[in-house]
């Protein structure tokens, strides 16, 4: 590297070391000319970086080392890889030029580094055009994957060293990895890496409560271990037997899925069932198929422990899209625990731990590739979809990235893929959109059916179609897939056009028989009639007749309201409430908002100003963040509301830090779930808890009891979550009361 004034002495020497460390954990970089070729990169990144140093105080040059090694060792990338990564910010920060790339390391490698430095400002700067640039990010997808690979390699390495950062940078990066970059790890079949952007995210999310699972995870491990190994004995007795060639590993559940399943179950920690879990791993016998083996292996386990009949899962015989292959099944262990059991051969658990990447080793074996291939091309359909916005794109392309899969036939037995819940439309819709535009029906497995009908795996499908058919907006609410979507969209946007241009005709003729013109008042008070905000809105239910002529001459005419009520009208139309100082937007506009500090969402109705979000209703106490409307107000979020992680993805230069004050005189409105066993005067005991004991209002009480089981909602008025957390617990001591918990207000 030679002499260096910026980076010390021991720097330089702990950097240098860093060469042989890629090296060693690239498998596939161990050629003399391999060796070599990333000798040059790696001196010129160092070069080219010397003056630079991260947030961390770290020499910058540490970033791109680490990355390269994630790719090498993690993702099991080759040695353009490798250059890629360590290149990868070079022609971004530096002055070198992709020209200069291509001529030190050829067109191939250049064109990498390329579609990476295009996409270096993707979501890492103050950006509120993430989703468009997401899109594009997307479309290097059509020329080499590895772009994405080595920047999903970045974003890992970013996440790991996020503690540098400021608060609002950490919301924002970590809400945008969990909404879209772990999910498309997932699809590439990095489950690895998946896992930890997940557990990443979530720690800087929702500190506390990742903490505490953690915390939790740590005090039982001991106990799993010895869980696991009492498990695990008699299937190795097996194994041995059999003389099958294996490994049996403890696999840990993440953090971040164990909070999935708690919320998705409402559940504590304690009743989350699969925490346990083991892997069998083995080398196939060449005499005998993998997946025969697989099965030989089932058998020999559901011949000692019971299996859950619902929870197996054959990817063996029909891999998921992302290549990934394994048979898991969950069978009844000792002391009556569940444990769930995966079965792979050491190909399979290569391609499900890193992926896309593994399928390169494996495809002189004759591995299909198929399915990656299919979805991608999948995915450059919905890139060239010029009619969609870039918010569309992404919601559509989420759709791709979190569905479950079915199998169905067509007539002549070719086998399709579809998300779970997809219907016939969606179905017709796959074949073309031609046949999707005039489906009236189905057969399914030779029995009639309609078009919103819900596929299931197995299922052999007919669409019946007529030339009369058109298209119907109620099938927006039908179709689940992208694809589907899309084409309706692209069929309604001409009708959609149409309307705008009759609206926009009739509300100027109108008004010109009133003699007046376009103006702002007016288009305020039509709005606020009707809780219209666009203009192409208030066009369109013209053009279409849901507002009349007559009705824009009452409305022109009306005399107008109090700045205050015209302004309170807006604010209940996009369904929020409003804490905070009544005055006219054009005040609150010239409120500045510091993001870099954290706002304190104070009980002071004359002082602070910001809004309570209706979708998950939080109170003081939840853990929450702000998005600056365009206003320059506030609303304000649980972390944990799925409308925050979206904005947190697509709109993270509008995020700011929030934090509570000490709450006593505003009550807020919470719900609560009570279940157990019914008993005489049950519900008196609840209840005088409540108002006598607590003092806590209610707002609305509903019980009902079947089979000797209760199942009770109660809404009350608190003043913060430490009051609703004490309240949770005296409800818990009643006798018969098995569980309570809070839930959400999305009424």
């Amino acid at each position: 590297m030679g002499s260096n004034k910026v980076l010390s002495e021991a720097e330089i020497q702990e950097i240098e070391k860093q060469y042989d460390e890629i090296i060693r954990v690239c498998p596939r970089c161990q050629s003399d000319e391999n060796k070599a070729l990333i000798r040059k990169a790696f001196d010129l990144a160092c070069e080219a970086h010397k003056e630079m140093r991260r947030k961390s105080g770290e020499p910058y040059i540490w970033h791109p080392i680490e990355v390269a090694k994630i790719v090498a060792e993690e993702i099991g990338l080759g040695t353009k890889s490798v250059i890629c990564a360590l290149l990868h910010d070079v022609v971004e920060d530096t002055d070198y030029t992709i020209e200069d790339m291509e001529q030190q390391f050829g067109p191939k490698i250049a064109s990498i580094i390329d579609g990476l430095t295009k996409i270096s400002h993707v979501f890492d700067k103050e950006s509120s055009l993430q989703a468009e640039n997401f899109r594009k990010m997307l479309l290097t997808l059509s020329d080499d994957v590895r772009v994405i690979l080595i920047k999903l390699a970045d974003r890992l390495h970013n996440m790991r060293t996020l503690e540098s950062m400021p608060a609002y940078k950490q919301i924002k990066i970590a809400g945008e990895t969990l909404f879209l970059y772990a999910p498309l790890a997932h699809r590439l079949g990095l489950y690895t890496v998946k896992t930890e952007l997940e557990d990443l995210s979530f720690k800087y999310e929702q500190e506390a409560v990742y903490n505490d699972i953690l915390q939790k995870l740590k005090e039982t491990e001991n106990k799993r271990v010895e869980y696991i190994n009492k498990f695990s004995q008699p299937i190795i007795d097996k194994l041995n037997e059999a003389n099958i060639d294996y490994t049996i590993t403890g696999r840990p559940k993440s953090v971040y899925s164990i909070w999935k399943k708690m919320q998705n179950k409402n559940v504590p920690f304690e009743e989350v069932y699969d925490i346990f879990a083991i892997r069998v791993v083995f080398n196939p016998i060449n005499s005998n198929p993998e997946k025969t083996q697989c099965w030989m292996i089932y058998s020999l386990v559901t011949d000692i422990f019971s299996p859950k009949p619902d929870r197996l899962r054959d990817w063996v015989s029909t891999p998921k899209a992302n290549g990934y292959e394994a048979l898991h099944t969950t069978v009844m262990g000792p002391e009556g625990k569940w444990v769930e059991v995966q079965i792979r051969s050491k190909r399979m658990d290569e391609i499900a731990e890193k992926g896309y990447a593994a399928h390169w080793k494996y495809k002189g074996d004759g591995a299909d590739e198929g399915e990656l291939d299919k979805w991608i091309k999948k995915i450059r359909e919905l890139l060239t979809n010029k009619e969609s916005s870039a918010l569309e794109f992404l919601d559509e392309f989420k759709m791709n990235l979190f569905s479950s899969e079915i199998y169905v036939f067509t007539p002549k037995g070719q086998i399709k893929r579809l998300p779970k819940g997809a219907t016939i439309l969606d179905f017709a819709f796959d074949i073309h959109s031609a046949i999707g535009n005039r489906a009236v029906g189905a057969k399914v497995n030779h029995k009639l059916v309609g078009l919103s009908y819900q596929l299931q795996s197995g299922d052999q499908v007919e669409i019946i179609t007529s030339e009369k058919q058109t298209p119907q907006k109620e099938w927006l609410n039908i179709v689940t897939t992208a694809k589907a979507k899309s084409a309706l969209k692209t069929s309604f946007k001409a009708e959609r056009r149409e309307s705008i241009e009759k609206g926009q005709m009739i509300f100027i003729d109108k008004l010109a028989e009133l003699n007046r013109k376009p103006a702002a008042p007016i288009y305020r008070k039509l709005f606020g009639a009707y809780g219209i905000t666009t203009k192409s809105e208030l066009y369109i239910q013209i053009g279409m007749g849901t507002i009349t002529a007559d009705d824009i001459k009452k409305i022109v005419l009306k005399r107008s309201q109090s700045k205050f009520v015209r302004y309170w009208q807006l604010r209940v139309s996009k369904t929020t409430f409003r804490f905070g100082k009544r005055i006219s937007p054009k005040k609150d506009a010239e409120q500045k908002i510091n993001k870099k500090i954290p706002l304190i969402l104070a009980e002071n109705i004359n002082e602070d100003q910001y809004i309570i979000a209706k979708c998950c209703s939080p109170i003081p106490g939840d853990d929450v963040m702000g998005y600056i409307t365009p206003n320059n107000s506030v609303i304000v979020h649980k972390k944990t509301c799925p409308k925050a992680i979206e904005i947190m993805a697509n709109y993270g230069d509008k995020i700011v830090t929030a934090e509570w004050t000490k709450h006593k005189l505003m009550a807020s409105l919470a719900r609560i779930q009570l279940k157990g066993i019914d008993r005489m005067g049950l519900v008196n005991n609840v209840t005088k808890v409540i108002s006598e004991e607590l003092a806590v209002n209610m707002r609305a009480v509903s019980f009902e009891s079947n089979d000797g089981i209760f199942f009770g909602f109660i809404e009350l008025y608190i003043h913060d979550t430490d009051d609703l957390n004490n309240l949770i617990k005296n409800l818990k001591k009643i006798k018969g009361v098995d569980s309570v918990v809070r839930i959400e207000m999305n009424d």
